[in-house]
């Protein structure tokens, strides 16, 4: 019998489950198709194919062997490579910005550019943010059908409408992102990482001061950053700022470096 309480559950589930990653998959996928690498564009879609497989068979691991509840540290593990991997391809992305510099290396060949690491690190980064909610996703969507008496129709008319509702918001943001001028599609991609790189981050000390692994030293003031996903504590605040150092003054020495090449061109003799 259907039943729109179950649809409506198992849909929200693999909606807000889903969400985050497609975010990220999709802003890269537009990038990497106005770029014309499909080296790249086969990367991503086969680290996020791989993703949805192993998120299965861990889903399978974590129902028989350890009673349905997944390991924080592992988690903790997958999202810091993952953040680790987002600043790289940030950064990645934040030195191709300007759109001379990409066409030269488009001319050469943007495949052969993408395999020196990157193509890897477009597929790890669609596995690891796939991956992240997969195993949980497919546990929790097993829990409301042993819950609701089984894989109802309504259970699957929930599932059906999540996808198509990803798929929409997938297909609507490469439309946008297709019709946008290039190098902002580069800076917002770019900065669309390194921010999720932040949260992620957080996420990650979050599981392991959950564990009793990291102390928690709670930032009350903080407490909205909560609603958008953030740790609001000083040990994920300090690591964070560090890193937002790190990264304005890694922008502001290639700014530098960059204005002095082209003052050092502009004065040779001609």
């Amino acid at each position: 019998m259907f039943s729109l309480a179950i649809a409506t559950q198992s849909g929200v589930i693999l909606l807000r489950e889903g969400l985050e990653a497609l975010l990220i998959i999709s802003a890269l996928a537009a990038l990497l198709r106005r770029a014309q690498a499909t080296a790249g564009l086969r990367a991503l879609y086969l680290g996020a194919a791989a993703a949805v497989i192993f998120s299965g068979i861990a889903a399978i691991i974590f129902a028989f062997f350890f009673n349905g509840a997944h390991d924080d540290r592992i988690e903790a593990l997958v999202m810091i490579l993952a953040a680790a991997l987002m600043f790289y391809m940030s950064g990645w992305l934040f030195l191709r910005q300007d759109s001379r510099v990409l066409m030269a290396e488009l001319k050469q060949s943007t495949d052969r550019a993408l395999s020196q690491g990157t193509a890897f690190s477009i597929a790890a980064i669609a596995f690891l943010a796939v991956f992240r909610e997969g195993a949980e996703t497919v546990l929790f969507l097993h829990a409301l059908a042993a819950a609701e008496g089984g894989y109802t129709p309504g259970f699957f008319v929930g599932i059906g409408a999540a996808c198509l509702a990803l798929a929409l918001i997938f297909i609507a943001l490469q439309w946008f992102a297709l019709r946008m001028p290039l190098r902002p599609v580069f800076l917002l991609t770019s900065a669309m990482l390194f921010m999720m790189g932040l949260k992620f981050i957080g996420g990650g000390m979050q599981e392991l001061q959950e564990q009793a692994l990291l102390p928690v030293t709670p930032l009350p003031w903080l407490d909205a950053i909560r609603e958008f996903g953030f740790n609001p504590t000083r040990e994920a605040v300090t690591v964070q700022s560090m890193i937002v150092l790190a990264a304005l003054a890694s922008v502001s020495f290639a700014h530098f470096r960059g204005q002095r090449k082209s003052h050092n061109a502009a004065t040779l003799p001609t």
